[in-house]
């Protein structure tokens, strides 16, 4: 619009203050060719424009928008409305007022129906008239807000958060992981001073105590806009801290929250966290308090339970397992090695009998032979002086030097034959009582006594006969007898738990 010409006073013509708009409307269409020339006051102006607005814009429409801002004075509730683009760039913004007369309806009936408060950052339709104010400018008034379409909108962010997660190969990433063999350490994000905290920590206290496990416990926000980014925040700075500590990485990481209003859980419907709880290089357990209704963390998180006291319960039950597996592998070597034991000594009694017996047959057969040998030298002997007897007087002496050298010869080579015997089985005799020997320190390295010493126990019944190996040869209130390396305590059972 070009600027008045004031130049020459005399022709422009300064319009009085209105009465009412109709007056001015009249004036203005009386004067409508001359417009450019007049100068009008901003609160004239700014009638008429009023006066458009609500002659155009008479009737109530459907908008949709989202909540940029809101904030509440005296019963009445202010709105920051825009629209974004795809890319998230506001293309339209305005004000809304939600006057006090239609407040409280309007808000209850949202509640009741979302089971959460109207807030910013939700996509809402509106039901709206345009408003104009000279003073504060062009506004909606708010007459309406339906809650099934924030509904579906909430719907359809989280299917396309689940979409989006599971196209990025993250949904299940978590729940790839194997779980834990034992849990050692576990880290806690819970909100501060909160009643499923306190719920969880009672009986994590309890199994603390016992030195099984050990709990390091991290707050944060779990509601409110600000929510996501603080347990994010929580759990980087947990990681980092138990990893300075220790120089490894926890066993669990578990993400707990009490009950509390429906609504309260769209704030961890966050993309971001879910995201960052889905690439954790641990186990993450979820316990959020709700039993119908789920939220993405329990979507990728690798078991989800419904409430904290679940959480602590199932920690509990896998240290319970681990430690009955334990003893039912301790008995299960124990046994095997008493079976090790008798089969050692069996073995060890056979051989020495094997030894005995080959040696004494051995020994006889070398007596025979040497026995027969002696006789056939003798034979050979007689037949020779009998030959030499028959012989001329001329060879007499030549014979009788001839059979004395061959009986010195044979008496030689019988007795060193002797001798080789006697070595060889005298040598067999050290051997088999070496090997004897070796059974005998394997068989007494597991005896019962020495492997109580080692740390183990043994379980009797109350007269010390029977020995204990199943729990289900135990019942509350029974008394046992617990042997150790250097005695051995008396017990009663409080409790039985059969796997």
């Amino acid at each position: 619009m070009r600027k008045p010409n004031l130049s020459n006073v005399k022709q422009a013509k300064v319009l009085t203050p209105a009465k009412d708009l109709a007056t001015l409307e009249a004036e203005l269409a009386e004067q409508e060719d001359h417009l450019e020339n007049t100068v009008l006051r901003l609160s004239d102006y700014l009638s008429a424009v009023d006066m458009v607005i609500k002659k155009t814009f008479d009737h109530r429409v459907w908008v949709k928008a989202e909540i940029r801002n809101l904030s509440s004075k005296g019963g009445h509730y202010y709105f920051e409305l825009a629209e974004k683009d795809d890319d998230g760039k506001v293309v339209a913004s305005c004000r809304g007022n939600l006057w006090r007369f239609k407040a409280a309806r309007v808000l209850s009936k949202f509640e009741r129906a979302t089971g959460m408060p109207l807030d910013r950052d939700l996509t809402v339709l509106l039901k709206v008239s345009a408003g104009f104010h000279a003073q504060y400018g062009f506004s909606l008034t708010i007459e309406d807000i339906d809650p099934s379409y924030t509904l579906g909108d909430l719907a359809r962010q989280y299917a396309q958060m689940v979409d989006r997660l599971t196209g990025e190969g993250l949904l299940h990433l978590n729940q790839q992981l194997p779980a834990p063999f034992d849990i050692e350490h576990v880290l806690v994000i819970a909100p501060e001073k909160a009643a499923g905290l306190g719920d969880f920590q009672a009986d994590a206290d309890r199994l603390a105590s016992t030195g099984a496990c050990h709990f390091h416990y991290h707050s944060a926000t779990f509601q409110g806009n600000h929510a996501p980014a603080e347990i994010r925040e929580a759990i980087v700075t947990a990681q980092q801290q138990f990893y300075n500590t220790y120089q490894s990485l926890p066993d669990l990481l578990v993400i707990i929250r009490g009950g509390g209003a429906v609504g309260d859980l769209a704030y961890l419907n966050d993309y971001e966290l879910a995201a960052l709880v889905a690439e954790q290089p641990i186990p993450v357990w979820v316990g959020i308090g709700h039993e119908r209704d789920k939220v993405i963390l329990d979507e990728v998180a690798h078991t989800s339970f419904d409430t904290p006291s679940k959480v602590i319960a199932a920690i509990s039950s896998h240290l319970a397992q681990l430690v009955a597996q334990t003893l039912y592998y301790q008995a299960q070597i124990k046994q095997a090695a008493q079976r090790q034991l008798n089969i050692a000594e069996q073995q060890t009694t056979r051989q020495l009998s094997q030894v005995q017996s080959q040696t004494i047959s051995q020994l006889t057969a070398l007596q025979k032979d040497s026995d027969y040998a002696w006789q056939s030298i003798q034979q050979s002997a007689q037949r020779q002086v009998k030959q030499a007897a028959r012989q001329s007087a001329e060879l007499n002496t030549q014979i009788q030097a001839s059979a004395y050298q061959q009986l010195s010869i044979a008496s030689t080579y019988s007795k060193n034959h002797q001798k080789t015997i006697r070595q060889s089985t005298q040598q067999q005799l050290i051997q088999a009582q070496r090997d004897s020997e070796h059974l005998r320190d394997i068989v007494l390295l597991h005896r019962p006594s020495r492997v109580l010493k080692q740390g183990y126990t043994m379980l009797t019944d109350e007269n010390g006969k029977q020995i204990l190996t199943s729990s289900l040869q135990l019942y509350p209130e029974q008394t046992i007898h617990i042997v150790l390396k250097d005695g051995k305590a008396k017990a009663q059972i409080v409790d039985v738990k059969t796997l």
